[in-house]
């Protein structure tokens, strides 16, 4: 059995479709149909639904996503355990990172090319709460999400604290100086982040608690692109502070946000237990940059 037809089939259903999966791989779509079929054939039966550009796990498919996560964790470690009997002359380091958490993450990153030349770094932009799943599951070895993180069992170090703000096209923002209740962009369009972003579920809960739902008029997985839609007057954002504070002042207005006040904590997230090498001095690295703030799994 080929392990990269596991691998192929896992993201699949990670990403619910075969063109999100290539792009996320970086194959073309008919190498990841062929691997999937292929793997279908070989197990004597369908794994998977095709219905328009998304996909639904058969019965038989269940099995086989969640005996392929485990199968492609061991082989991960596998790996790293042979790589170590080098030291850190050679081995891999998979690192998680949402596309909004690139600025805190490049000097670590710098330092730790640096340190540790030998090691192949790989770092995968994707959203929080995949990539949650990626550390639980060992196909990342850390990950960087909002804390505290929605999947069990994993231990975290605290990056940045920020508050979170509200910004407007700038012909649209309220005559008043100072800042906003949430409940006073109930009757306004939002621009937000796509559903596998944890900041996607923390803005959906504030609206719900505040006895609202949010019209979503775009979404993106990239901040400055959803700068560019608030400007274009499609709606507003609510995005951490110094993001906010990178958007042009002249097409955007930003307020600070109260009742609630929301707070985007940033952190490292591993699996308690087995760490290699390359982890252990990533995270060494992190703390060293970040300070205290490490918190064990609950």
């Amino acid at each position: 059995m080929d392990i990269r037809a596991l691998r192929y089939f896992v993201e699949v259903v990670r990403q619910n479709g075969f063109t999100r999966a290539a792009e996320t791989l970086h194959v073309t779509q008919p190498t990841i149909s062929k691997m999937v079929k292929s793997l279908e054939d070989e197990l004597g039966g369908p794994l998977l639904l095709r219905e328009g550009r998304t996909v639904q796990l058969t019965d038989a498919g269940e099995v086989v996503f969640a005996r392929s996560q485990a199968v492609l964790a061991e082989v991960a470690r596998l790996r790293q355990e042979v790589a170590e009997v080098d030291g850190m002359a050679r081995g891999e380091l998979k690192v998680g990172i949402p596309p909004m958490a690139g600025r805190y993450l490049a000097p670590v990153i710098g330092a730790y090319r640096r340190q540790y030349p030998g090691v192949k770094l790989r770092l995968s932009e994707q959203g929080g709460r995949a990539l949650e799943e990626g550390v639980a599951t060992g196909q990342l070895d850390l990950g960087v999400t909002v804390l505290p993180a929605a999947v069990a069992g994993l231990a975290s170090l605290t990056v940045t604290r920020q508050a979170l703000v509200a910004v407007f096209p700038t012909e649209r923002a309220p005559r008043r100086a100072g800042a906003v209740r949430l409940t006073d962009l109930a009757t306004l369009p939002f621009v937000m982040y796509e559903d596998d972003f944890v900041l996607y579920r923390v803005i959906l809960d504030a609206c719900e608690a505040a006895g609202f739902a949010p019209q979503i008029a775009g979404q993106s997985r990239h901040w400055d692109f959803i700068g560019e839609l608030v400007a274009a007057d499609v709606g507003v954002a609510i995005l951490p502070a110094p993001i906010a504070g990178q958007l042009d002042p002249g097409r955007v207005t930003i307020r600070p946000l109260v009742a609630p006040e929301l707070v985007w904590e940033l952190g490292l997230v591993w699996r308690e237990g087995y760490l290699s090498r390359a982890a252990r001095a990533w995270l060494v690295c992190c703390e060293e940059a970040f300070g205290a703030g490490r918190k064990d799994a609950v």
